[in-house]
């Protein structure tokens, strides 16, 4: 088995910054047990399998493809770099002849447009609901010890917990801030959280990139302890800072070591706009 796979850096214009993800593509069916192996082999946060939706269908010249996400531990519903990464490869290096991609995925049918500055991601908007702290103080005090805590939301169809940071905290606090991922998995194993979300208000002011809010993203439930730059985050993210802020545009900067800037919109049928650029690093072909 041959298989053409590539590595590309999403939600940055430079390679070895951003999020990394391994994509797939798959001219015909592949063994159910294989996307997990290969997946665990890419040792990605995500490995993205782009498929044909029938045998005429052509990477370069079709709109409508199959997508799904692995990580290396599990397959999830919802994988936004990755999704980027799948479409600059087919715009970028497939020469994909559309403006529009269309990919059917477990979250039903997510569109990818090219733009001039990069990739405009059409994702779900999921809405984050105050949450009981009692329910989940040993999950947070585990993760962050005595960091002050301004808002906890939890996001039901994402299974991702959201821990607003005090304002009193900048953003070199939040990248430098030391986050116990190891014991997670033992102080949360009833199913309910599946993420976790750090976040911090922006700073106004004279920067030459102010951005509107902060975050990191921890999923040691699903195999990654950080995740460098996380679009399905920022579809819980975008719904509670545009509340907060009384914004529909913003500016957002994920916090880890690698760093990548996401460009958002809300947009009126109640889903989000998420724009980043993204770097191939790696073409090759996959042999088992």
């Amino acid at each position: 088995m041959k298989l053409p796979i590539f590595i590309a850096d999403a939600f940055t214009a430079k390679a070895f910054r951003g999020n990394p993800a391994a994509v797939c593509l798959l001219e015909n069916k592949l063994d159910e047990d294989m996307h997990q192996k290969i997946a665990r082999e890419m040792n990605l946060s995500e490995t993205a399998f782009i498929r044909k939706l029938n045998p005429s269908d052509s990477f370069s010249q079709s709109s409508c493809f199959g997508l799904r996400w692995f990580t290396p531990a599990s397959e999830v519903p919802l994988c936004g770099h990755a999704t980027l990464a799948s479409a600059a490869v087919l715009f970028h290096k497939i020469k994909n002849v559309n403006s529009t991609l269309t990919f059917v995925t477990l979250s039903g049918e997510l569109k990818a447009r090219k733009a001039e500055d990069g990739i405009i991601l059409d994702l779900p908007l999921y809405p984050a609901h105050p949450q009981d702290l009692h329910e989940v103080k040993d999950l947070i005090k585990t993760a962050i010890g005595d960091t002050l805590v301004q808002d906890i939301r939890y996001s039901p169809d994402t299974r991702k917990l959201l821990v607003r940071l005090s304002d009193t905290y900048d953003r070199s606090f939040l990248e430098n801030l030391k986050v116990n991922t190891q014991d997670l998995l033992q102080v949360e194993n009833t199913g309910k959280v599946r993420g976790l979300i750090l976040t911090l208000k922006g700073k106004p002011g004279g920067q030459t990139h102010a951005f509107d809010f902060y975050s990191r993203y921890f999923a040691p439930w699903v195999g990654i302890a950080e995740d460098p730059v996380t679009g399905s985050a920022h579809t819980v993210l975008s719904s509670y800072w545009s509340q907060e802020l009384g914004k529909k545009d913003m500016r957002a900067f994920q916090c880890s070591c690698r760093g990548g800037e996401l460009e958002i919109s809300l947009r009126p049928d109640g889903r989000v706009d998420i724009r980043g650029g993204a770097a191939v690093v790696v073409e090759g072909t996959l042999t088992a």
